[in-house]
């Protein structure tokens, strides 16, 4: 029932009474009308309001009209006439034809109604076309809002998988000897700001615990740049940004095979070739 209720307000049968399908359709509404009742009567329903519609609407043509129609096509309206003589077997005489006013009016009564029974079906055919139209600009709204939905969640499906695989590398460096954890203070400038630094010193590999920084949020104007101390001298290991919200929880900075300590600078967005050291914000030594 349920099935035959939604076909019906799918708008088709307005279309189907209209002949407005083509012959595929047309089988399918009929084939949707021998299985379901209510269907068969929705479209004996359509059709008698299509009938009354006209009827009601129906206009009475003006006096005269008849007259004015049959002059236009060469016909006066009280008569039509037809040769005088015709030959056949039974040699009959030709006769005139009388055409009565009445019947004449009849005729062109029908016409009218015919008119505006066609002008009836032309405006139910372009409701239900603009209902139809409505029904599928609804329809692709949820499509779309739907897609949206679907990226989001896969968005963040991709996220949490990210944020897992973080994690469980996070865990392996720090149960890893190999990997030496270097923990970085806050200076004067900011003394509670502070830090988790990885070094891998035989592979080189520095990471950042995203998880375990608390360092002031930069704005769009400058970047947060680490160093390693190499004999006394500062080496670049990149910037990246200390802001609020999600983000990746470890990140991987340029490496270096030995290092005395680390440290943390604000520098312009880009970095800088050297630290600036008023700005030095954080900063640990390696304890082998």
């Amino acid at each position: 029932m349920e099935e035959a209720k939604a076909y019906i307000e799918t708008g088709i049968l307005e279309l189907y009474v209209l002949g407005h399908l083509n012959a595929q359709e047309q089988r399918e509404v009929e084939g949707m009308a021998a299985k379901y009742p209510a269907i068969k009567e929705e479209i004996t329903a359509i059709e008698i309001a299509m009938e009354q519609y006209a009827i009601k609407h129906a206009i009475e043509p003006s006096e005269g009209l008849d007259k004015q129609i049959f002059q236009k096509i060469g016909i006066l309206a009280n008569e039509v006439p037809v040769p005088e003589k015709t030959t056949s077997t039974t040699n009959h005489e030709a006769k005139i034809v009388q055409l009565s006013a009445d019947h004449a009016a009849s005729t062109i009564r029908t016409l009218k109604y015919s008119l505006v029974a066609c002008v009836g079906l032309l405006i139910v055919s372009v409701a239900a076309l603009y209902a139809t139209h409505d029904k599928l600009n609804l329809a692709n709204q949820q499509i779309i809002a739907m897609n949206v939905d679907k990226e989001k969640f896969a968005s963040t499906v991709s996220f949490m998988k990210n944020e897992n695989k973080d994690l469980q590398e996070i865990a392996a460096i720090s149960a890893d000897p190999t990997w030496t954890s270097v923990k970085l203070a806050g200076t004067k400038i900011s003394p509670q700001a502070n830090m988790m630094v990885y070094w891998h010193k035989k592979g080189m590999h520095v990471m950042v615990d995203n998880t375990k920084m608390a360092l002031p949020q930069n704005d769009d104007a400058h970047q947060y740049q680490l160093w390693a101390i190499v004999n006394g001298k500062p080496v670049d290991l990149g910037v990246f940004d200390a802001k609020s919200g999600p983000g990746k929880l470890l990140l991987t900075m340029k490496e270096v095979g030995n290092a005395q300590a680390f440290a943390v600078t604000l520098e312009k967005r880009g970095g800088s070739p050297s630290p600036t050291m008023e700005k030095m914000i954080a900063m640990g030594g390696v304890s082998i």
